[in-house]
């Protein structure tokens, strides 16, 4: 399946929060995928919520807008019909780009769309400047590695540790 890059280069005028806005990419047949705008937030929820990605520990509001309003990282969003049908959230943080909250509608699964809001991720952080993309995947979502690794991602050999400061 072949998209348009969704890339900071290829910007024109910033948008609302200050981050570049890319011109929208086709995702599928009838979709397209371009930022998510601050407006659709309680779409993006509802479809993750959908896809069991929602944790008592995350506020996806204040995820939303952070990723909206940091101008290195964003949300893409594929749409169709108006309806937003997946997301991913991407990020660059000066080293590495990373995935958060891939998320497809159960109607649109297995259709290519989750492997085309990857590819565009991937065109927006490379063109943030990042050589590699991490992403974490919970334990009781394993199956989701399948899905990763056909698109060329291979499990690291690392410990991801954290501490929690609040909600985040």
């Amino acid at each position: 399946m072949s998209h348009t890059p969704v890339a900071p280069a290829e910007a024109g005028a910033a948008g609302s929060e200050g981050q570049p806005t890319p011109p929208a990419a086709p995702a599928s047949a009838g979709a397209t995928i371009a930022p998510l705008s601050p407006d659709e937030a309680e779409q993006a929820i509802d479809l993750w919520d959908e896809a069991n990605l929602l944790q008592p520990w995350n506020d996806p509001r204040a995820d939303i807008a952070a990723a909206l309003a940091c101008p290195t990282a964003t949300i893409l969003a594929a749409r169709e019909g108006g309806r937003i049908i997946a997301t991913i959230m991407i990020g660059y943080d000066g080293h590495r780009g990373w995935f958060y909250y891939l998320a497809v509608a159960r109607s649109h699964r297995r259709t290519g769309l989750g492997r085309a809001i990857v590819a565009a991720g991937e065109d927006w952080l490379v063109a943030q400047g990042a050589g590699t993309i991490r992403l974490m995947i919970r334990a009781e979502n394993a199956h989701v590695a399948g899905f990763y690794r056909a698109l060329g991602y291979e499990q690291s050999d690392l410990i991801v540790m954290g501490k929690r400061f609040g909600q985040g």
